[in-house]
């Protein structure tokens, strides 16, 4: 457990390049993984993987951002920041799991969709909001995972899901904290401030609902075999849980449009 650090302490934690990603815990909790690749309409992002596994033994449909473990795929994932590409290829995936019955299971690590001028072209919003129409009518159940830095609607892209869950260091939020002193305060340097405003943690989401549950970690961040064991628990009730939702589609649309109302009415989920 890491209580004692700030949230600009967690924020560099959630961007630490030794920090396990979503093809980790694919590779950890998942069997006969087959990869699906290309939106049929542009091509293939590599900043975004998708595909059908198994989990304990159940057919799921598995969906994540990927970095890259070196700076040649850093380069050809922009880091982890998704194009239009890959939103597109995510629907199909989607669409696929919802036509066979598969429950989908996320991972998130991204700072945002990919803000080049090509991919703007190609539709970059547009894919991101068919994205969210989409989720907000799958009738499978959907678990979200935010394993690392989790950055607008690039990360929400692939995370309404009925569950959402957060690891302990993790972040999320609507912009970088660097982009929102430089907004707010015209400083980028008062970055410390701005973590703690914008409450962009792990336990600040789960208090305020944005966020179902929160996944320990372990003290070592090399232990990758009690992280697997711990987000494998956490995933493992959740989707149980998901799985016996009588409409999951309407489940999450409810979820999502009461966080809404609470802030619009100036309260709390």
């Amino acid at each position: 457990m890491t209580q004692h650090l700030t949230a600009q302490q967690r924020l560099a934690l959630a961007r630490s390049p030794q920090r396990p990603g979503p093809t980790d815990y694919l590779q950890g909790l998942f069997t006969e993984f087959f990869e699906q690749r290309g939106d049929r309409l542009q091509g293939d992002d590599p900043a975004i993987f998708g595909g059908i596994a198994r989990y304990h033994g159940r057919p799921v449909t598995v969906i994540g951002t990927r970095k890259g473990k070196n700076l040649e795929e850093n380069l050809r994932t922009h880091f982890g920041m998704p194009e239009p590409e890959g939103y597109r290829k995510a629907q199909r995936i989607m669409a696929q799991a919802e036509k066979f019955r598969r429950p989908i299971i996320t991972f998130v690590d991204t700072p945002g969709a990919y803000p080049g001028l090509e991919a703007e072209e190609r539709g970059q919003a547009d894919a991101i909001a068919r994205s969210l129409t989409l989720m907000s009518r799958l009738t499978v159940p959907m678990i979200a995972v935010i394993c690392g830095e989790g950055g607008s609607g690039g990360a929400l892209a692939l995370a309404m899901g009925n569950e959402v869950l957060m690891l302990e260091n993790a972040v999320y939020s609507v912009l970088s904290p660097e982009g929102f002193a430089s907004i707010l305060w015209k400083d980028a340097g008062r970055v410390a401030e701005a973590c703690e405003v914008m409450k962009i943690t792990a336990r600040d989401l789960r208090k305020l609902g944005v966020v179902d549950e929160v996944i320990p970690e372990p003290e070592n961040p090399e232990n990758l075999t009690t992280r697997l064991r711990l987000v494998d628990a956490a995933i493992t009730k959740h989707l149980d849980a998901a799985l016996r939702l009588k409409d999951p589609a309407r489940h999450r649309q409810e979820k999502f449009a009461a966080m809404g109302r609470a802030w619009v009415q100036g309260g709390n989920p």
